[in-house]
């Protein structure tokens, strides 16, 4: 049987999308019409999409620091493995954002849903971040697993293109992953924005690259 296809659309948010978006990415909102395009086209087996789902104390909003370092944008804060203590690594702090049940966890509502086929939500665990629609970084062992993995194994999914917000952030972070799961994995240049266009944009390329993500226009796929 052949593998199949999803497109994964990363967290378009209120959030993170202006004018009122809380951690907005500049140009986030002018996306959706290709990614509605993408949606109807029956290149896709499989639709996904994702929600950040933040509780409120969660440990990537910088007011859950002490001063002085929860400066949002600014600040970082070390994550530490809860079940193994050897297992760290520094994260970004955030203003609050995507919080449960709130106005800015919502889809934005241009997004066609009714096209969607699983919703797949992630960060609840304040203890970790979790750029990666799949799982935290964390591998020793891992703290906080989605759904989206055993969903698109079940469904015989072998590739696997990757839209949405922030390409320097979530996006890289699930396309990364989606590569370590096996799946051929593209990005839609432009059906994506970063939070940093310029250097973080070229250096998050470069880094999927590296490891055998291709970059392709919409249009190529909606000939």
């Amino acid at each position: 049987m052949a593998a199949k296809t999803a497109l994964i659309i990363v967290d378009l948010q209120e959030d993170f999308c202006p004018p009122n978006g809380s951690l907005a990415v500049s140009g986030g909102r002018d996306i959706i019409p290709v990614v509605n395009n993408l949606l109807g086209s029956p290149v896709f087996d499989f639709r996904v999409t994702t929600k950040d789902w933040h509780p409120v104390d969660h440990i990537s909003f910088a007011v859950n620091h002490p001063e002085p370092n929860n400066r949002p944008f600014e600040s970082f804060a070390k994550v530490i493995n809860p079940h193994n203590s050897s297992e760290s690594y520094e994260t970004r702090l955030w203003p609050v954002h995507c919080v449960q049940g709130t106005p800015g966890a919502e889809l934005v509502p241009e997004l066609n849903i009714a096209k969607i086929d699983k919703i797949v939500e992630k960060g609840q665990d304040k203890r970790v971040e979790m750029y990666s629609a799949f799982a935290d970084p964390f591998e020793n062992p891992c703290v906080a697993r989605s759904e989206l993995g055993g969903y698109l194994k079940d469904n015989g999914v072998g590739k696997a293109y990757v839209v949405g917000l922030a390409m320097d952030y979530c996006v890289r972070a699930t396309a990364k992953h989606a590569v370590k799961e096996g799946h051929e994995t593209y990005i839609i240049e432009d059906a994506t924005k970063a939070v940093d266009p310029g250097e973080g944009w070229n250096k998050a390329k470069a880094e999927m690259e590296n490891i055998g993500i291709r970059f392709v226009g919409s249009k190529e796929l909606l000939k």
